[in-house]
């Protein structure tokens, strides 16, 4: 390394105790408390996705549905319902829709829509209409008038069979014979009998006398002869009369839908003049033809019983039941549903199965049942999408539908339901609008894996979890926090109180110029300091409070956090705050779950060895280590390599360890530890023990900033506070994480009593000499560095291993040829 590549840093500046945190002023608020202040209800800081959202909601094209990205607690589905709900007040786009039996094809319900609240009107004005024929198609077919005309028609066709008998009987007179009605099997049968003496002998008995020769056989084959052309033009009468009677049936049918009609016509004329659309049009013709061919149903004929009729009429009744599967008579506005359930049932509606009394069960169009995306249909269906893959089926179902904008209600079927049926309602047009709400991680998911996503979802909005911090954004803060103590009856709070929450919102921020938007974390802290509030008696919530409510909210989360501390304090985890040693140093870590996070830390040793410049990381040979951990360890390599490699060979092998880590590890905020502990292993130089040091650190040996910054620093001190602070302990941190600095009243205290020490660095060099007391040095114009600094002492001891290592393969090299 050149010398124009080292240079003389800067040293190190402590912070003050002012540079820890952003300090609210109380004072600089126009308001003592908020009961001088009008409740929030827009989102705040949202302005790039608030406008991609109306984006998509106001471009009504196939494809513009919405995914919203972000993270939970900043008021996602909330400001989305309350946005989605303020688009449209009236039903220009919204329809009843019904399902009505398919005469023709009972297995194909028929789809009728109507105008938002008429699908009632519908109904009830079938239902009236048909309780009236119901009641009044019997009264019409029992009164005198049709059963005149009736009786005209039947005995019009009496006559005319009567008139072929008769003609046949004389005939049959004339030639000896006569017809007479036999009984056989319960039914008069009229039977050709041949006149022996004049009195009716039968067929049988006239071949039984001429077997016994008392006729003779010449009259006998006389009468068979006479017998037998008798016998078809019998048949031919019985023929005509078979003709005559389903002619007259066809007469009195037509009687009946004549005389019917007239009675439908006037019933159902202003059902027809009121409904124009020619799809109900054709339906209710339809159900005029269904009564007119079933009109036998009506009838109250003799001997019948009368609950077997009634029952008979009430199952035929059902054909013409109007199944509303969705009313929208009480919406007075654009539809917004949130679907906490999403499954297919819920989400696109089902065909029910009812059970009779035989235990068969049974389904039609009257157990066709809405989903919450037709229920939604003309407005907006707000779903969360990690819920729509939690049942098997819906995102494809879904998918579906919205690729082609037609909903099909189907029995949802399972291995242990009964066989589906064979119903198949007429499909819906959908123009529902779906926002999914999820993650970055679920977008890029489905971006990648499924091919039509984008083209259906082609909105993205991205919420900010965080804000920048401004006057006019400080006090809509105030007024959130008054939406909340409205809408859940809390206590006021002052303007500390507000001051507080505010320090709470920047330390979720981990940024002293900006605040967090997960609102919901800000509201828990909001309830539970006016929780304490009351419990103390006090009338208003002050920042005592809010401080208190955050300490304790802290320690519900903390078990793991204080069996850690318990763990270092009793010297069952080694860490050292006092004192200096030679390839130790004190790193930091930082553990989190969903709702809490601390930070501790960890010994990380290096020992070094002659060898051919191999750094080894013991963690990711075990297999704990992730893979930015393991970047880091490359980066350190490097760093070490072009320091000194460049001008001697590295004869040494190094071994880092997180001490007594026995669970995965990932990151690279210890690579600046690690590039000092190896320094220190190297050079034989002692390390502070009472610093402890995180940062992420580049090829160049400059440090990056890093996350947790704020639990790490209070991990540590709370563990040199535990022993007791001695003056001289303190924190090694990057330069760049200032900004990201909202520590706690406890270090800002000791920082400023001088009890604590914060120190942020931008190089190696600047830390290693608050490490080591030591210059870290500069390459002079000869090459080398100086020999009373740590790059010196480093490059000192590798020549020497390099020496040692190089006089090892002369000795080799010698006892070989000597062989």
């Amino acid at each position: 390394m050149s010398a124009k590549t080292i240079k003389k840093d800067k040293v190190a500046i402590e912070l003050k105790y002012t540079d820890l945190k952003w300090f609210c002023d109380p004072e600089q608020f126009d308001f003592e408390s908020t009961s001088e202040l009008q409740p929030m209800e827009e989102i705040i800081g949202q302005e790039r996705a608030l406008s991609a959202l109306e984006l998509g909601v106001n471009i009504n094209k196939p494809g513009y549905n919405i995914y919203i990205s972000g993270l939970s607690g900043t008021g996602k589905a909330t400001t989305v319902k309350k946005m989605l709900e303020s688009i449209g007040e009236g039903k220009a786009n919204i329809f009843d829709y019904v399902y009505v039996n398919n005469f023709e094809e009972p297995d194909y319900p028929i789809l009728l829509t109507f105008p938002a609240g008429h699908a009632k009107e519908f109904k009830k004005d079938v239902r009236a209409a048909m309780n009236y024929l119901s009641e009044r198609i019997p009264v019409h077919m029992e009164a005198e008038t049709y059963r005149k005309k009736r009786d005209i028609i039947v005995g019009q066709y009496k006559d005319v069979e009567w008139e072929l008998f008769e003609k046949f009987k004389k005939k049959l007179q004339s030639d000896g014979f006569t017809l007479k009605e036999i009984d056989q099997d319960n039914d008069k049968t009229p039977q050709i009998i041949p006149l022996i003496n004049n009195e009716p002998v039968p067929i049988a008995q006239v071949i039984e006398a001429a077997d016994q020769g008392k006729i003779p056989a010449r009259k006998r084959d006389k009468i068979l002869n006479h017998y037998e052309n008798h016998r078809q033009k019998l048949i031919t009468i019985f023929h005509k009369v078979m003709k005559l009677n389903q002619k007259m049936h066809e007469d009195l049918d037509e009687l009946e839908r004549t005389e019917v009609s007239e009675v439908l016509e006037g019933v159902l004329q202003d059902v027809l003049d009121k409904y124009k659309e020619a799809k109900i049009q054709k339906y209710l013709h339809e159900m005029k033809e269904s009564i007119l061919t079933n009109l036998w149903i009506f009838k109250k004929e003799a001997g019948e019983n009368e609950s077997s009729r009634i029952e008979a009429l009430d199952t035929y009744l059902k054909n013409f039941e109007v199944n509303i599967i969705l009313d929208n008579s009480n919406t007075e506005k654009t539809p917004v549903l949130v679907e906490i359930s999403p499954t297919l049932t819920n989400l696109f509606g089902s065909i029910e199965r009812v059970g009779d009394n035989s235990g068969k069960w049974t389904a039609d169009f009257t157990t066709i049942k809405a989903g919450s995306l037709l229920k939604a249909n003309g407005g907006y269906l707000v779903i969360r999408a990690v819920h729509v893959f939690e049942e098997p089926g819906v995102w494809q179902t879904l998918k579906r539908v919205l690729t082609y904008n037609k909903l099909e209600i189907q029995e949802i079927y399972t291995s242990h339901s009964l066989p589906p049926t064979s119903l198949k309602p007429e499909p819906i047009e959908i123009n529902t609008k779906v926002i999914l709400i999820g993650g970055a991680y679920w977008y890029s998911l489905l971006a990648q894996n499924e091919d039509d996503f984008k083209k259906i979802f082609k909105v993205k909005v991205d919420f900010d979890s965080i804000v920048k911090r401004s006057d006019t954004i400080m006090v809509e803060y105030a007024r959130v926090v008054k939406r909340i103590i409205k809408n859940e009856g809390l206590r006021e709070f002052d303007a500390s109180a507000i001051s507080a929450l505010l320090e709470i919102a920047a330390r979720y921020a981990e940024h002293k110029e900006k605040f967090t938007t997960r609102f919901s974390f800000l509201a828990d802290i909001a309830r539970e300091a006016d929780y304490w509030a009351r419990k103390q008696n006090l009338e208003i919530v002050t920042k005592h409070s809010v401080k208190y409510a955050f300490a304790k909210a802290k320690e519900r989360h903390s078990l793991s956090d204080e069996k850690l501390t318990e763990g270092i304090i009793d010297n069952q985890i080694l860490i050292e705050t006092t004192g200096s040693r030679i390839g130790c140093v004190n790193g930091l870590l930082y553990f989190e779950d969903e709702s809490y996070g601390f930070g501790k830390p960890a010994r990380i040793t290096a020992s070094v060895s002659i060898g051919e410049g191999d750094i080894i990381n013991v963690e990711r040979e075990s297999g704990l280590s992730g893979r930015i951990f393991d970047k880091g360890m490359l980066v350190t390599t490097g760093f070490i390599r072009e320091l000194f490699g460049r001008h001697i060979p590295l004869s040494f092998t190094a071994n880092f360890v997180f001490e007594q880590s026995y669970g995965g590890i990932d990151g690279d905020s210890a690579s600046a530890a690690e590039i000092f502990v190896l320094l220190s292993s190297l050079g034989e130089i002692p390390l502070k023990q009472s610093f402890a040091v995180t940062g992420s650190v580049n090829q160049k040996g400059e440090l990056q900033p890093i996350g947790g910054i704020n639990e790490k620093i209070e991990g540590f001190f709370e563990i040199c506070a535990k022993r007791g602070l001695t003056g001289e302990q303190g924190i090694i941190m990057p330069e760049q994480n200032i900004t990201h600095l909202m520590l706690n009243d406890e270090v800002v205290a000791a920082v400023k009593n001088g009890e604590f020490h914060i120190y942020p660095v931008r190089t190696i060099q600047e830390g290693i000499e608050i490490l080591t007391g030591i210059p870290a040095g500069s390459r002079r114009s000869d090459g080398k560095f100086p020999p009373k600094t740590v790059f010196g002492i480093v490059e000192h001891h590798l020549r020497h291993m390099y020496n040692i290592l190089n006089h090892e393969e002369d000795k080799k090299k010698t006892v070989k040829r000597k062989k």
